[in-house]
């Protein structure tokens, strides 16, 4: 008997730790409120413990790399084709998207609500040297933001100038936006969820290249000997099937839908 309840008790954190699934995000999805929302229902169908790691995207992939994690949903889609093609994970699935936009000052003083589209926007922001503020953290919003200011300004040579970088992640820099009269680029979910608006409006939308797509990766055990693969897959299952499509689209705040799924 006592040999049965050592061996229970050896047993049981092996056990638990089956359970436990551990996800590094961009921060958006944790920001938005969409975990909040998905967890739960996620949780009682399959009988797991998730926890969500939200970081930038760029940190998301490197944690993932060093085994810190199960799986990925981030933001960054040649970064994740390069982290599948690189052995550290299995494979790469659309998840679902929504769409970058502008914001800055209601008085917009670079004058880019009627610009055609994004770039012509930005430019407007460089040549008036208005107030920008960056993440500056490698995240998936900042990769975006840096391949809309291509060709269009040397944002590397104005650095601490007009444009700042905070380094850090959307909420805050919304927050440094707002103080500062400055423009930002944000995804549109976390900017929904944004109360310390102040002056701020979003001034510029539905430029094509403004399209946000996040895809979810399991981390590949042959990297990652201790991976709950299992576990992950089975989230990821979840995530790309009917059940946890819909339960991404049921997701709104304010009436607005904030992620529309996209999973093949």
């Amino acid at each position: 008997m006592k040999r049965l309840l050592l061996a229970l008790f050896l047993a049981t954190p092996a056990m638990a730790q089956d359970n436990v699934v551990l996800v590094q995000s961009t921060t958006s999805t944790q920001n938005s409120g969409l975990y909040d929302a998905i967890l739960p229902i996620a949780e009682e169908a399959l009988g797991l413990d998730i926890r969500v790691v939200a970081v930038g995207t760029g940190q998301a992939l490197q944690n993932a790399e060093r085994c810190d994690g199960d799986m990925l949903i981030v933001h960054a889609r040649d970064a994740e084709i390069a982290f599948v093609a690189a052995g550290f994970g299995t494979e790469r699935q659309d998840l679902m998207y929504n769409d970058f936009v502008i914001v800055g000052p209601a008085t917009d003083p670079a004058g880019i609500a009627d610009a055609p589209d994004a770039a012509t926007a930005l430019g407007a922001i460089a040549a008036a040297a208005a107030p920008f503020a960056s993440r500056g953290d490698d995240s998936g919003t900042h990769r975006k933001e840096l391949s809309l200011w291509d060709g269009v300004a040397d944002v590397a040579a104005a650095s601490g100038t007009w444009y700042r970088e905070t380094g850090s992640g959307m909420g805050a820099t919304l927050n440094v936006a707002a103080g500062m009269g400055a423009y930002t680029l944000t995804d549109r979910a976390t900017w929904l969820a944004f109360e310390n608006r102040g002056d701020l409006a979003i001034l510029f939308q539905g430029d094509p290249e403004l399209f946000n797509q996040y895809g979810v990766i399991p981390v590949d055990p042959e990297h990652c000997p201790n991976v709950n693969i299992n576990g992950a897959q089975a989230f990821t299952d979840w995530l790309v099937s009917e059940a946890g499509q819909q339960a991404i689209a049921d997701y709104t705040l304010g009436g607005e839908q904030l992620f529309f799924p996209n999973a093949n």
